[in-house]
């Protein structure tokens, strides 16, 4: 089994998201990598956090569902946290894993944003039971 950890990162005072665009990968998305060995889920969050948007968790994130993500492989799961405690220490520059990143309203999310992160707003946002398919 292979499992990924992806935040949603969550500013309640400006009502907006923050989304990653891979230069590898079409479409705006959450961020978060592999977990590998060694590594806890959080602490894998963390460090994706900081390394494709220069976000630092200030507060333990909330478990919000482990879906299995059967696009990728028969394999794979993705364990999906919600984030509200952080801080963002210096903006984010474009590098060779992430062309773009930054915080959109949730009402105005960017052209491009995938249906499977659409989705996932919504049910953290509508209080809807999460599938257990990504």
């Amino acid at each position: 089994m292979t499992l990924g950890a992806r935040g949603v990162v969550l500013d309640e005072n400006t009502n907006s998201v923050f989304l990653i665009r891979h230069t590898y990968v079409v479409g705006w998305q959450f961020p978060g990598g592999g977990v590998e060995t060694g590594h806890t889920v959080e602490q894998t969050l963390a460090k994706e956090l900081m390394e494709e948007g220069n976000i630092e968790l200030t507060g333990r994130p909330e478990l919000f569902a482990i879906y299995h993500n059967a696009h990728a492989s028969k394999r794979d799961h993705v364990a999906l946290y919600v984030c509200k405690s952080f801080r963002q220490i210096a903006p984010f520059l474009a590098n060779r894993e992430i062309a773009e990143a930054g915080f959109f309203k949730l009402d105005a999310l960017p052209e491009g944003t995938t249906p499977s992160t659409r989705q996932r707003l919504a049910e953290i946002r509508g209080g809807l039971e999460p599938p257990l398919f990504w």
